[in-house]
């Protein structure tokens, strides 16, 4: 059984949380308060859901979904990721994040910018371009479903093969580069 390891826990990362518990996965949630403000959200999961702080959550994960937004990488754990496929939702929005002069002149993508706060981890993009919502409701666990969407992937260096087995229970069998 995979343990996925979660920083950040709003509508994407619970979202993905909930596809990974009903595949059967152990996940590990974290956000940018504390562990307990987690305790209706991991109730909800049930029993192979548990919170932690982000450095716990990263430490605990297999593979780590990071779904914060982009002001917020300086701040994540990089150590206990080193090594890791790490998932990354995150989309730019210079409203909520802030002017960064490598977003803005698109010298870099947000994955290159995770990556190097992260250089030794494995950075793949995932699950940054489809609505929470839809998630959940298009989700076609069963292989061969006729109506199974796909989701793209996108690799920043090597990493995308980690993450191949853990989107396809999900209901998300991924495609990309």
């Amino acid at each position: 059984m995979t343990t996925v390891g979660f920083i950040g826990s709003g509508a994407i990362g619970s979202t993905i949380a909930r596809l990974a518990v009903e595949a059967g996965h152990q996940v590990v949630l974290s956000n940018s308060r504390r562990p307990e403000t987690l305790a209706d959200t991991v109730a909800e999961l049930g029993p192979r859901a548990s919170a932690a702080t982000s450095g716990e959550a990263a430490a605990a994960g297999d593979i780590v979904v990071v779904t914060v937004p982009v002001k917020a990488f300086p701040n994540l754990p990089a150590v206990p990721l080193a090594g890791k496929t790490v998932i990354d939702t995150c989309n730019y929005g210079p409203e909520r994040d802030g002017h960064i002069p490598e977003l803005d002149s698109k010298s870099l993508t947000s994955s290159e910018l995770l990556l190097q706060y992260l250089p030794d981890s494995m950075v793949v993009k995932a699950f940054n371009n489809i609505f929470f919502k839809h998630l959940l409701s298009l989700a076609r666990p069963a292989a061969g479903a006729a109506d199974r969407s796909y989701l793209p992937i996108a690799r920043v260096g090597a990493g995308r093969g980690m993450v191949w087995p853990c989107c396809s229970p999900l209901g998300r069998p991924p495609g990309g580069a």
